[in-house]
């Protein structure tokens, strides 16, 4: 098992066809209370998965597989479908081991159950992983169209249990290469009906959740701080560009990509405003002396290697899955003071806009503007008010506070279709999914 996780995904790429494996799946078994694999070969896996209990949480099912022109290992992973078909955003990076890949796609199609819950949407949690392939040009338009096609087609074969959209890594242009292979995408284009990038909606919502922690903080307002962004991508840079508008005074920000860097640079020069070229896996950013941070990129930054050196009283941004481990870094953060607003709460929005768009569009659309406005109880602000008023009272993480809360929601089955997803699932077993091509 050790190996398969610390196998590069060439070299597990290379270990499938050389056993012949284009698709395989890992399933839990609730009466077993076990994860199956498709292929004998690969039962350690669905050990591992069965055994770990940091990201691992009886997801219904993990169904991959592999492309070639380039080489890429994709995955679509399902956590819980009581609520509605599973929907999250795909994501495409560059991942070190196969570790990293199957613990990201665990721990966002989790987070994915619990913001569609908190959300009061009718869908479960999902996500889409895609490894890229570091030999190619992922920049290429070509190459990215071979790849986001073959993903397409993953999707469509599982019947519709999985919905997917835009997430770190993709775009609008992505999601039209992956809707001419299936239906089951959402934040397509505008010029096919879409509802395009959600990302605009989404920095909306951090905006209300960092307002709702500074009220709660001190019961001030934003105007006047000083934040910290850690990524200028689709989220992050409008959320810059919000934050300012809102009357803040500093805001420093970092990010991988030399082309995002300028583009902020160029945006915001006549701003108090820093943008730092970041080293992969630098989080320096997080320590920056603030009151407000923001990680707006990858997850899992939240660690007992950055929380001792975080400087901010509050920690309230755009990425998934920012705690490494949940339950340790929730209360990590929690012990030293320091107010963590759960990504699944404030970044709720993209997910919103994708599960209005297949009901049409009005201008001012209340079913959005109810989500930020400050009014509705189950609107960002209010909801973030109460997981810290909930934390403060009964002296116990945010966090765990707001998955509490998640939890219960996510049990409750679709009101029309039920328990659905389980029954497609259970079908493509039957079917056997990992044999078609």
């Amino acid at each position: 098992m050790s190996d398969f996780l610390k196998m590069k995904p060439l070299d597990f790429i290379h270990f499938l066809k050389k056993n012949g494996i284009r698709r395989f799946y890992f399933v839990y078994d609730a009466n077993q209370g076990a994860v199956r694999a498709s292929h004998p070969v690969l039962q350690p896996l669905a050990d591992f998965l069965q055994n770990d209990h940091r990201d691992f949480a009886q997801h219904e099912g993990v169904f991959c597989h592999i492309t070639a022109d380039p080489e890429t290992v994709q995955g679509a992973f399902i956590h819980s479908t009581h609520r509605g078909q599973a929907q999250g955003g795909t994501r495409f990076w560059l991942y070190d081991c196969m570790e990293d890949f199957f613990r990201d796609g665990l721990r966002l199609s989790k987070g994915m159950t619990r913001k569609n819950a908190l959300a009061g949407l009718w869908w479960g949690g999902g996500k889409g992983v895609i490894a890229q392939n570091p030999a190619a040009n992922n920049r290429d338009p070509q190459i990215r169209k071979h790849v986001f096609r073959g993903y397409g087609k993953l999707v469509t074969s599982l019947n519709g249990c999985y919905v997917t959209a835009e997430d770190v890594g993709t775009n609008t242009h992505d999601m039209d290469n992956i809707f001419s292979q299936t239906r089951f995408v959402t934040c397509i284009p505008t010029s096919v009906g879409g509802s395009g990038n959600p990302s605009i909606p989404t920095a909306r919502g951090v905006v209300r959740g960092m307002q709702a922690a500074v009220k709660f903080l001190d019961g001030g307002r934003l105007d006047g701080r000083k934040v910290a962004v850690q990524g200028m991508g689709h989220v992050g840079l409008p959320l810059i560009d919000f934050l300012f508008k809102k009357g803040v005074a500093e805001i420093v920000a970092s990010d991988i990509n030399p082309e995002n860097v300028k583009r902020g640079q160029e945006k915001f020069r006549d701003k108090k405003f820093q943008a730092i070229l970041a080293e992969r896996g630098d989080n320096s950013i997080l320590t920056m002396s603030c009151d407000v941070i923001a990680p707006c990129a990858t997850g899992a930054v939240l660690n007992p290697q950055s929380i001792p050196a975080i400087k901010a009283k509050i920690v309230c941004g755009a990425a998934n899955n920012q705690l490494e481990d949940a339950d340790r870094d929730d209360r990590l953060l929690f012990e030293r003071g320091i107010l963590y607003v759960p990504d699944f709460l404030v970044n709720r929005m993209g997910i919103v806009n994708c599960a209005n768009e297949q009901y049409g569009y009005v201008s001012h659309d209340d079913f959005i503007e109810r989500h930020l406005n400050i009014e509705w109880d189950h609107s960002i602000y209010q909801m973030t008010f109460k997981v810290l008023s909930l934390s403060h009272d009964k002296g116990e993480p945010p966090a765990q506070a707001a998955i509490r809360l998640a939890d219960r929601l996510a049990q409750e089955p679709h009101p029309i279709f039920g328990h659905r997803g389980v029954q497609i699932i259970r079908s493509l077993i039957q079917e056997r999914w990992h044999e078609q091509d």
